[in-house]
């Protein structure tokens, strides 16, 4: 199964909201297979996910966690749309 990770600095408020809009996405595009969940950047290793959304505030620190999709705006339902829709795609989940 395919793992698509929300993270934020804590692990909280920002990356649970993410996470929820993501499984939303996921459900709108009818895409199946997917693990959401989230997690505090210091608790991530590369390899963990297939692929870690995070807002651009940490986007350099997470950069080493493989498969990195940067949200500019981590309230922006259309740009998280299309960044997993083409996260899925990578992965083989969609043609």
């Amino acid at each position: 199964m395919t793992k698509f990770l929300a993270v934020c600095s804590t692990g909280l408020g920002s990356s649970f909201m993410v996470h929820m809009n993501i499984d939303k996405v996921l459900k709108e595009l009818e895409i199946d297979g997917v693990d959401v969940d989230h997690a505090d950047l210091g608790s991530v290793a590369n390899g963990d996910a297939d692929a870690v959304f995070v807002g651009r505030d940490i986007a350099d620190a997470a950069s080493h966690l493989g498969d990195v999709v940067v949200l500019d705006s981590i309230i922006d339902l259309a740009e998280l749309r299309d960044k997993v829709a083409a996260a899925a795609k990578r992965h083989g989940l969609t043609d």
